[in-house]
């Protein structure tokens, strides 16, 4: 089961994707809501300080405030500032030096509006200035130090967060995708069965009650049907084909008692043998089709000793036609099959090769083994096969308008192509810089049992 380029996958990872930055988005919005209110909550202590020490300056007047500016500036809270100037920007009170640049005294009463930020030392402040009634401006300001630490803890969370959302996401994401591909799996593998051949394929266990239980039982209905159709279809022809064996061979007995027309009885009778010929394949095809992926009837054959016995039959064949045939045959290559179906389809590929080849061409049969199995292979110099042919050759009745003379009646490749499937082989149609070749590719016997 691949994750990798699934749409489930794809999918899931774009609607958790969506639902992180939804997240990360509403986050910061809550940080940024949290800093101001942080801030406000601090402009709001030191306008209700700066306010009450102008108050007492009204009360007492300047003299009074320095006493009470310098006593709370004496004080162990390291993170306050005071600062009280008179007109001409001297020092009266507080504890720094110089009035902080950027910061000027504003008219907005006591307002936390008028909160200003600025730097000292490498430190942020916050900060509110008032210019009292005689021209004093007079500044009281904090640190952001907790602010900023309240901050960082929660920029720490927000990072936690969001890769636990990650973290979580992914995790959904590959187990929803592994569910769904599991479901999908299921179906595909049937798929591929009925592919193969195996029209009987069902999924196996109870289907659940969702979209994916409502899609294979569609499916079932769907092979279900097919099955029978196919049923049907090879009853009506096995039945068409047996039912006309039988008068077709009567008549040829009548007609070999007909006396005094020897020459057209003689053309009758080859034309009923070739007409039961065809029956016959075609039987045999059904047969073989009908028999696809069942192992009951297959045993071991020694696939070399059949090739050669085959080849040994249709190479003086050949030779009298005019044809040079060879065979290059490895020993003890076993597979597990039918012995008269290989026969027959060894048969097939070299009077197919013989029937189409001109006199001085070459015919060779080959068989070896590789990595996928034990390679039969029949090429030939003739004339070679029309490209338009190529990807019908296999079909019933398939033949080339210029083979129109030669006896046969295209049945011969769809049997070799019948058989091959029965066997779990599989054919192929490699290039050759002249004639045809044919390539079936036989599984061995230890990847069958």
């Amino acid at each position: 089961m691949r994750l990798r380029g699934s749409a489930s996958l794809r999918v899931t990872l774009l609607v958790a994707s969506g639902i992180i930055l939804l997240s990360l988005g509403a986050m910061a919005l809550q940080y940024r809501v949290t800093a101001r209110s942080l801030d406000a909550r601090q402009a709001e202590i030191l306008s209700a300080d700066l306010e009450a020490f102008a108050a007492f300056y009204e009360q007492r007047r300047i003299v009074a405030l320095r006493q009470a500016i310098a006593f709370r500036a004496q004080s162990h809270d390291v993170q306050a500032l005071y600062l009280l100037q008179d007109r001409h920007g001297s020092v009266l009170a507080g504890n720094l030096t110089t009035w902080p640049p950027g910061v000027t005294p504003t008219d907005a009463g006591f307002s936390p509006e008028g909160a200003q930020h600025f730097r000292l030392s490498g430190v942020d402040y916050i900060g509110v200035a008032r210019a009292l009634p005689g021209g004093f401006p007079f500044l009281v300001a904090r640190a952001r130090t907790a602010t900023q630490a309240t901050l960082a803890d929660l920029r720490r969370l927000i990072g936690w967060v969001t890769l636990g959302l990650i973290a979580a996401s992914l995790l959904a994401g590959g187990w929803v995708a592994r569910a769904v591909l599991g479901r999908i799996g299921r179906i595909n593998a049937l798929a591929d069965r009925v592919a193969a051949g195996d029209l009987t394929a069902r999924l196996p266990g109870p289907r659940s009650a969702d979209e994916f239980g409502t899609l294979e039982a569609h499916v079932h209905n769907m092979l279900d049907r097919i099955e029978a159709l196919n049923r049907a279809t090879s009853r009506l022809s096995d039945t068409i084909a047996h039912e006309l064996r039988t008068p077709l061979n009567r008549i040829q007995q009548k007609l070999s008692r007909i006396k005094g027309q020897e020459q057209a009885v003689s053309d009758i009778q080859a034309e009923m043998r070739a007409t039961i010929r065809i029956f016959d394949a075609l039987l045999d095809i059904s047969s073989a089709e009908a028999a696809k992926g069942q192992r009951p009837g297959l045993v071991p054959v020694n696939l070399s000793v059949l090739a050669g016995e085959v080849f040994e039959l249709y190479a003086p064949l050949a030779e009298d036609r005019g044809l040079s045939c060879t065979a290059q045959i490895a020993p003890d290559l076993m597979v597990l099959g039918e012995r008269s179906l290989l026969a027959q389809m060894v048969s097939n590929l070299l009077d197919n090769a013989i029937k189409f080849c001109r006199p001085g061409d070459a015919i060779h049969l080959s068989l070896c083994q590789d990595a996928g199995g034990h390679v039969l292979r029949v090429a030939d110099t003739g004339p070679g096969l029309p490209e338009d042919l190529r990807a019908s050759l296999f079909e019933r009745f398939t033949r080339a308008p210029r083979d129109q003379a030669v006896a046969g009646h295209g049945l011969g490749l769809a049997l070799v192509q019948a058989i091959a499937t029965r066997h779990g082989a599989k054919l192929s149609l490699p290039g050759t810089d002249k004639g045809f070749a044919i390539k079936i590719t036989c599984p061995k016997l230890d990847q069958t049992e």
